[in-house]
């Protein structure tokens, strides 16, 4: 995998997505689609954005029983989207029932859909996994145990945050994708995320992907800011 920088296209329907991608004309870009726009809009969402040549982050965060995780990722390998993911929650058996969907879904000649898990997300705190969760180890031992259950799995990487990736790439594998949401520009509020980072700090740690919402979306200038952001991650200081 690439290390992209995937723009969260966090809109509640298509006029917006559409409004907001006319600024950056002709660029290709890698987007991540949630439950939000996906549940409004379906399928068809996927294949106009596919049709602009974008790639697609399917971010649905699966959880269910094996069976039913199985056949929901069989009909979403069909959708030729590049990522999709599951709670590493739900265990071992789900997450290679996930595997076993995806790869049967796949379109013959197409290679199969990335498949990651969510670990613990960026909003999650260390209270919040004592104290709601009833898990008494400490949030980064959580991240990393989800994270080679994960690997044992057979999927191809986690989310997490940042500040978990140097931990993740030394004690399980430093080819294991690392997709890191919580991203925000200096000066920005952290609104509901908890575990942030900067694009600077997330390539300094090693993310092998960062997910970036509102500090682009929200933007006066969404294309100027995504142009920052995208020199900012890859080091560019020209």
């Amino acid at each position: 995998m690439e290390r992209p920088l995937i723009i969260a296209l966090d809109f509640s329907e298509r006029i917006k997505v559409n409004q907001f991608l006319s600024s950056f004309e002709s660029e290709t870009l890698y987007v991540k689609v949630g439950m939000e726009l996906f549940y409004k809009e379906g399928p068809s969402i996927i294949d106009d954005l596919k049709e602009k040549g974008h790639k697609i982050f399917l971010d649905l965060k699966l959880h269910d029983i094996p069976n039913t995780v199985k056949k929901a990722m069989h009909g979403l390998a069909k959708l030729d989207v590049d990522l999709v993911n599951v709670h590493a929650a739900g265990g071992r058996s789900m997450m290679e029932s996930a595997i076993e969907g995806l790869e049967s879904g796949t379109i013959a000649g197409k290679v199969r859909p990335a498949c990651i898990a969510v670990t613990q997300l960026t909003s999650t705190t260390q209270e919040m996994v004592k104290d709601e969760l009833l898990i008494n180890e400490e949030l980064r031992d959580v991240v990393l145990h989800y994270g080679k259950t994960a690997f044992e799995s057979g999927l191809d990487g986690v989310v997490c945050s940042s500040h978990e990736v140097r931990l993740i790439q030394q004690q399980i594998s430093s080819d294991f994708i690392t997709v890191t949401p919580g991203i925000r520009i200096k000066g920005d509020a952290a609104n509901d995320q908890v575990r942030i980072a900067t694009p600077e700090l997330a390539r300094e740690l090693g993310s092998t992907a960062i997910v970036v919402g509102r500090s682009i979306t929200g933007a006066d200038d969404p294309y100027e800011t995504y142009k920052m952001v995208k020199k900012m991650w890859e080091g560019i200081t020209s």
